[in-house]
């Protein structure tokens, strides 16, 4: 949920909650000042009708169209004594006039006349229906609330979005922002103090994480660089050493499985040397690379190598894909790939290879459960423990995807894993006939 919704969500709750204690606090005093009004009425009425008893009028007819009705009722002098002079309260009445009950407010007071008889004279104003009242009021306020809640609504939602521009921007520049790619200018001039903060501190960050990744990279270049002419001194006099004859068989065995350790820390630092200059973009040339006959011959290498292994392989070509791409990283990309289906699957294992218009597609089988699907690509992961390998393979693939805007996908269903390669804006197909 976005920011400006989540505040005016709130709002909303906060004014759902105001709006229905003033709606109480407002009926409680509505109800109040109508009581007291009435009560006024009450008293100068019932003093009218007093008035009149004790000076020998005639009273006022109990149905004059006004609807307040009263009646005056004998009581004892102990009746009197108990009860207050003056008792107002709610109830239900007759009217006779309407020939229904209706809602009252009513007055009850005791008087006496010149011969100290007691009386009990009760008056009845109908007043509001409550129910009524309280329909109209709740009518009222879901109505104001609704007005209010779309009008605070469309107000916040313009004036967080103009608000909260700078933060926008911000992240739409983050979300551009890649390590070792050229850094966009962050043009967002704001005049609140802590969107500028923000914008100086991811500035800096930014910056930092450029030089930290342009440090690895010159350390890691320059390391393997360096270690080419070592290893190569080693690799020349380990065979110097295995053409000796006074060697045991123990020795020339030790010395061969030094051999095979020295070729693979060879081969670790040809990669590293490799991601090196794919990092530092020393791959330029760029041409159309036909990856149909590519994958052909990859697969005929491979399936020599590993026939061994007995694995049933199948191409299915539905286009004569051309891709532009530098010569040597579409052979390292695809031989990555395929050498991982090849040597990480069963003996008489399967792998099936679909070239589309826009993508290929490898199948094998191999191991019963998936790979980390979000580590994969990782350098130096390793999802299996294969003597030999270095963890660097599927690295190599997402580095050579990543310099020319490729999506490479992994999944693994109906017991076989699945590398799909995604060309994109790259592909020149043209569908078999």
């Amino acid at each position: 949920m976005k920011l400006i919704y989540r505040i005016t969500s709130r709002l909303s709750l906060a004014l759902l909650g105001l709006l229905s204690l003033w709606a109480l606090f407002f009926y409680l005093i509505l109800v109040e000042e109508i009581n007291n009004e009435t009560d006024d009425s009450l008293a100068e009425y019932s003093e009218q009708i007093i008035s009149r008893a004790l000076g020998g009028e005639t009273l006022p007819s109990s149905d004059n169209g006004t609807n307040n009705t009263y009646h005056i009722t004998p009581v004892t002098a102990d009746y009197a004594r108990e009860y207050d002079d003056i008792r107002y309260f709610d109830q239900i009445v007759y009217i006779a006039s309407r020939d229904e009950e209706e809602p009252a407010r009513v007055l009850k007071t005791v008087f006496r006349d010149r011969n100290d008889q007691h009386y009990e004279l009760t008056v009845a104003i109908p007043t509001f229906e409550r129910d009524d009242l309280q329909m109209t009021i709740l009518v009222w306020i879901v109505f104001l609330y609704v007005l209010l809640l779309l009008a605070i609504v469309g107000i916040n939602v313009w004036v967080l979005a103009r608000s909260l521009r700078p933060l926008y921007i911000l992240l739409e520049w983050l979300e551009n922002f890649n390590v070792g790619r050229p850094t966009p200018p962050l043009d967002n001039p704001t005049p609140v103090t802590e969107f500028r903060k923000l914008n100086e501190a991811a500035l800096r960050s930014a910056r930092r994480n450029e030089e930290l990744f342009e440090q690895q990279k010159q350390f890691i270049g320059n390391a393997a660089h360096e270690l080419q002419t070592p290893l190569a001194v080693c690799r020349n006099r380990l065979e110097a050493l295995l053409d000796d004859d006074t060697l045991s068989e123990h020795q020339l065995g030790e010395l061969l499985k030094t051999m095979d350790t020295l070729d693979a820390l060879v081969r670790l630092n040809k990669t590293l040397l490799l991601l090196s200059r794919i990092d530092n973009g020393q791959f330029p040339q760029t041409v159309p690379v036909d990856m149909t006959a590519l994958v052909t011959r990859l697969t005929d290498d491979f399936r020599e190598a590993y026939a061994h292994s007995g694995l049933e392989v199948h191409i299915s070509r539905q286009a004569s894909l051309s891709v532009d791409m530098n010569p040597e990283l579409a052979s390292t990309l695809l031989a990555n790939l395929l050498k991982n289906a090849f040597v990480h699957n069963r003996p008489n294992g399967r792998i099936d290879i679909e070239i589309l218009s826009d993508r290929i597609s490898i199948r094998n089988t191999g191991s019963e459960t998936p790979l980390d699907a979000s580590r994969i690509f990782e350098r130096f992961y390793r999802g299996t423990t294969r003597e030999g390998s270095s963890g660097l393979g599927l690295a190599l693939v997402h580095s050579i995807g990543t310099l020319y805007g490729l999506t490479i996908s992994y999944s693994f269903d109906q017991q076989e894993h699945h590398f799909e390669i995604f060309f994109g804006k790259n592909i020149r197909s043209v569908p078999i006939s």
